[in-house]
């Protein structure tokens, strides 16, 4: 959410941002948030004004009746009950006005980076660079259930009985390869100085309307119901929470925490060949990587972050290449954002494995996530958030990477302690 002062001091600037996020539908928005903040202010000033004539003719009423004047006590004390009531009209203008103001606020987009690429949609995101040599084997590739079930590793049937489409039961040696994912992404980020977190997997409405836009609200959140509690669709939203209506000192930022959580989602939308079996799904792990920062320090924590993703992958074995998004695939709270794709022999080309966001100072606006600096002075923090790996997902890209013409999977030397010390992984069904 932006500053309501920088729009109505940069109207032009809002305005050319959201042409730029092709969202030219939003553009009278700003002038009319303009105009309720304009009368919200004139209905304060009135009401200000009549504070202060109701404080001053309150006085008069006691010296009023010590002199006897009862007559003129009496005309004082109408005139507090009049006033009295045009201000309580005047304040419940204010709240109606605020709140609208903040409606409004909360989908106008955030101003992104100047070096954002300007382009309407995910196909127009630019490739910015790529780690490890894609390689197509001489070999069919299995599609990654098929994989799976050769491990006899996964049950889609008994998950659509249970539970319907978009669920799944994990066994054996695969269950274990997605344990040990999880696992040895939580050491990875603990050995880079990150802190380990577990954090609440449901979350208040308020803290939802906090970290996300209310678009990515309805298209993702389960809600429960007769209660005021949301499922977090990732750990981030619980993690920058955590910080709501805080005031931190400033020589205690960065905090950098990763944390493990399942998440849920509807994954509303269509749902491709390519993306049954566990590809995109409604419960799911993932190790997550947020920051909470001082806004000078924000680019480098990005930087920082996609890179630890990148890195975690090529320990794996598992080429990847980071994608700059443009501007109209950015969400509306994102300043800046990164994907990092993993390459899939199978399908000759990379898909996204994890994506890295600089928020700026939206998410701590929303949730009043305010720095003391050292001069005294209260500034906004700002939020970054990143995947370090989201199985079973990734394990579409390190099955389809590893795997070997007899169907074994390779297991990569950092794995290996978190799997018992197997190099290997044996199809048990042919």
């Amino acid at each position: 959410m932006l500053d309501l002062k920088f729009l109505r001091d940069n109207p032009e600037i809002v305005k050319q941002n959201i042409r730029n996020k092709f969202q030219d539908a939003k553009l009278p928005l700003v002038d009319e948030v303009i105009a309720l903040d304009e009368e919200k202010r004139k209905a304060k000033q009135e009401a200000d004004a009549l504070r202060a004539n109701r404080n001053k003719v309150s006085k008069t009423i006691g010296m009023y009746m010590a002199k006897g004047m009862k007559e003129e006590a009496q005309a004082a004390k109408r005139l507090v009950t009049e006033n009295s009531a045009a201000l309580a009209a005047l304040e419940a203008k204010e709240t109606e006005l605020d709140e609208k103001i903040t409606k409004i606020m909360m989908t106008i987009p955030n101003i992104i980076d100047p070096s954002v690429p300007i382009g309407k949609d995910d196909s127009e995101n630019v490739e910015v660079q790529r780690y490890g040599e894609p390689v197509v084997p001489d070999f069919e590739i299995p599609y990654h259930s098929d994989i799976m079930e050769s491990f006899c590793g996964i049950d889609l049937d008994a998950a659509r009985r249970v539970a319907g489409n978009g669920f799944y039961y994990l066994m054996g040696d695969i269950a274990r390869l997605h344990s040990a994912v999880i696992s040895y992404a939580r050491d990875f980020m603990i050995d880079r100085g990150f802190t380990y977190c577990i954090p609440p997997y449901m979350i208040r409405a308020g803290v939802v309307t906090g970290v996300m836009s209310f678009a990515e609200m309805e298209a993702m959140m389960y809600k429960i119901e007769g209660e005021d509690l949301y499922l977090i669709g990732t750990s981030e939203h619980s993690m920058i929470g955590k910080f709501i209506d805080q005031i931190v000192d400033e020589k205690e930022l960065p905090y950098t925490l990763t944390s493990y959580s399942p998440c849920f989602r509807k994954e509303k939308g269509a749902h491709g060949i390519e993306e049954r079996g566990v590809y995109r799904i409604h419960q799911f792990e993932k190790q997550e990587m947020v920051v909470v920062c001082k806004p000078e320090e924000s680019p480098v924590w990005f930087d920082k972050l996609w890179q630890n993703t990148v890195d975690l992958f090529r320990t794996l074995d598992i080429p990847v290449r980071t994608l700059e998004c443009c501007s109209g695939d950015l969400a509306d709270l994102k300043v800046k954002s990164i994907d990092v794709e993993a390459w899939s022999p199978r399908q000759k080309k990379y898909f996204e494995v994890g994506s890295c966001s600089n928020l700026g100072d939206a998410q701590a606006r929303r949730l009043k996530i305010r720095v003391n600096g050292k001069d005294g002075k209260k500034y906004l923090a700002h939020t970054l958030n990143n995947t370090v790996v989201a199985p079973p997902r990734m394990l579409i890209a390190f099955l389809e990477n590893n795997l070997n013409a007899d169907g074994s999977v390779n297991i990569p030397v950092a794995l290996r302690p978190y799997m018992g010390g197997k190099e290997k992984l044996i199809p048990t069904k042919k």
